[in-house]
């Protein structure tokens, strides 16, 4: 009996020493299989659980990735601005630049007002347009072809309303018949129409050529009179006229402010005036005298030729960047070519006879015009 006894303890506790290695076992199986390479769990909770990383993985991750990601775009913006071309320096002037000029020389910009101008700067604005007109019309003259001052009168009253190439081409007849102012005095009043018809208004004009003429012969000894006072005393004779002779006859100087002349000093800024008178003391007063009889020359070739009443040839103009207007007229080079005038545009100039230095073609007669 006590041996059976003995044996049923036995058996109980051998099974409860099983049950506890079993589980010592396991435990163990555990904790061996978290060595590395010696793991007895399937594959898919190994990958699960490295696949799982911790929150401060996490956050080290994120950080690497976006700075990553920074440098990168960084990287990319840096790329495309070094293959995009370089832009040139903004320009202080918003002006359009000039065409191709008539003289060959390298355009400039036009000039572009943007503020009241000065004072100092108008004059100083202005005498650079009478350099620089100088440079292109260093030949510049008067138009009419005149012998003496007597002719020169005459002529340039004559001008009024007319081109100084249809006064040159009808003068010659004129003073053939009456040399002197004696002889167109004393002549028949409809022979004088008659031969200064081709200029227009000839009944006027003729009732004012002959009156100077007598008044030359009465008052002045037949001779042409060198002061203005004088000259504008006589008929159909004013202050442009008078400083047409004074300058160009008599070598005194003076501005002759005609269409062209106030056309162009309006386009320029130096004065929004339209009377003679004013725009002449207005003129007078930047320039030093001895300036004023060529700048009346320069300004009235460059009117003619370039700077046209209805369509200026701004594309042409060789003085574009110092004016205010520039863009009135044609500003496309090859058309503004096209609008030149006289020896600029390869045609006959006014004068039948010109001066020895124009580079032009002298005028056609009356016959052949």
């Amino acid at each position: 009996m006590a041996e059976h006894g003995d044996s049923a303890v036995g058996e109980q506790l051998s099974a409860t020493t099983t049950e506890a290695a079993k589980r010592t076992d396991g435990e163990g199986a555990e904790r061996v299989s978290e060595a590395p390479g010696k793991s007895k769990r399937s594959p898919r909770k190994a990958t699960a659980k490295k696949a799982t990383p911790t929150k401060n993985t996490k956050k080290a991750t994120a950080t690497k990735s976006t700075a990553a990601a920074k440098k990168a775009t960084t990287a990319a913006r840096k790329a495309t601005e070094a293959t995009k071309p370089t832009k040139p320096a903004a320009a202080k002037s918003t002006a359009k630049p000039a065409a191709a000029t008539s003289t060959g020389k390298p355009a400039k910009p036009a000039l572009k007002v943007t503020q009241p101008e000065s004072r100092l700067s108008l004059v100083r604005r202005a005498r650079r347009i009478n350099r620089e007109l100088a440079e292109v019309y260093p030949y510049a003259h008067p138009e009419l072809d005149f012998e003496n001052p007597f002719q020169l009168l005459v002529a340039t009253v004559l001008s009024a309303q007319t081109t100084d190439l249809r006064v040159n081409q009808t003068t010659p007849r004129l003073f053939a018949a009456y040399p002197t102012p004696e002889d167109l005095a004393a002549a028949n009043p409809e022979e004088v129409e008659e031969l200064i018809r081709p200029t227009g208004f000839f009944r006027a004009k003729t009732k004012s050529i002959m009156g100077l003429a007598a008044a030359l012969r009465d008052r002045h000894g037949g001779e042409v009179p060198g002061r203005l006072e004088d000259l504008v005393k006589l008929p159909g004779v004013g202050r442009k006229t008078a400083n047409v002779v004074l300058g160009n006859a008599f070598g005194v100087p003076g501005i002759t402010v005609d269409t062209h002349f106030g056309r162009l000093v309006r386009r320029w800024k130096w004065t929004d005036s339209e009377d003679p008178e004013k725009i002449e003391a207005l003129v007078c007063d930047i320039f030093p005298k001895s300036d004023w009889t060529m700048l009346s020359h320069r300004i009235i070739f460059h009117g003619r030729r370039i700077c046209h009443a209805r369509k200026p040839a701004c594309g042409a103009c060789p003085i574009a960047h110092l004016c205010p207007a520039y863009g009135e007229g044609e500003t496309d080079p090859e058309k503004a070519q096209k609008l030149l005038k006289y020896e600029k545009g390869g045609l006959p100039g006014q004068r039948l006879k010109p001066p020895p230095d124009y580079p032009g073609q002298p005028a056609p007669p009356l016959a052949a015009g």
